[in-house]
């Protein structure tokens, strides 16, 4: 029934297949930290404008609190007019009140087949380590390394980095803000952490606030509330998704 193949040619294909990625993508024009909901939005947003994604994403599945709801359980909430990009991604939802909800696995795997079939490249099991910066402290890339090497005791691995080129680098890390964290330690900018949670102020703030935070970075997402102090929202994901897409639209004028 299948075509006869080794083990060696098994691994030779990956190895090549992967290597070639990793190659073409040393540099790119957009460089996505964080495979969640607004990171992957803003990944086929750019990508559907031609632009070269990469995303770097930490564990080894995608899409963040996207798969679940709250509390472990499995519905995500979407306020109007978030249900719009739910459409457009072509995810089944239910109207409840003055929200709608949507299956997390559903919507979060149309959401990472969209981005994909647009284009899309991805490393995931890939941690963030540090930004590359270049002239006035203009972030020009980020420091990456696989994920298990950080869970290593530090005293039996050295295990160097590598580093990518991007003209942009979108910190898209939820509560963490990554990126953003990273150039607070070094002392190039400050932020408050995210705020209690307020879901009906939330969700506008997120949008409103998404842009551009330092040179050579933006930031979508729950990023956006650890920068600025924002309240959290919780498990609804209207804002995620405008969030990314509005990051794309901010980022694609930046490159222009």
């Amino acid at each position: 029934m299948f075509e006869k193949a080794s083990e060696s040619d098994v691994t030779r294909a990956i190895v090549k297949q992967f290597g070639e990625k990793l190659d073409e993508f040393a540099d790119s024009e957009v460089i996505i930290i964080g495979a969640g909901p607004s990171g992957l939005m803003a990944a086929r947003e750019l990508a559907m404008k031609g632009r070269k994604v990469l995303i770097i994403e930490r564990n080894n599945y995608l899409g963040g609190g996207f798969w679940l709801g709250g509390y472990l359980m499995n519905t995500v909430t979407v306020r109007p007019p978030g249900e719009e990009i739910l459409d457009e991604l072509e995810i089944p939802y239910e109207k409840d009140g003055d929200l709608y909800t949507a299956m997390g696995p559903h919507a979060c795997s149309k959401l990472i087949s969209k981005a994909c079939d647009e284009g899309v490249q991805i490393l995931n099991m890939t941690e963030f380590e540090d930004v590359v910066l270049r002239e006035q402290d203009r972030v020009g890339g980020v420091v990456i390394n696989w994920t298990p090497v950080s869970e290593l005791p530090r005293q039996i691995t050295c295990v160097d980095p590598i580093s990518l080129e991007a003209e942009i680098v979108i910190d898209a890390t939820g509560h963490d803000a990554c990126v953003v964290s990273k150039l607070e330690e070094r002392g190039m900018m400050e932020t408050t952490g995210f705020g209690g949670m307020w879901v009906d102020e939330s969700e506008d703030l997120i949008v409103e606030h998404t842009g551009k935070v330092h040179e050579g970075v933006v930031a979508t997402g729950m990023a956006v509330s650890t920068t600025y102090g924002l309240p959290r929202m919780g498990p609804t994901f209207g804002s995620m998704l405008l969030s990314g897409r509005k990051g794309a639209e901010i980022v694609d004028e930046l490159l222009d």
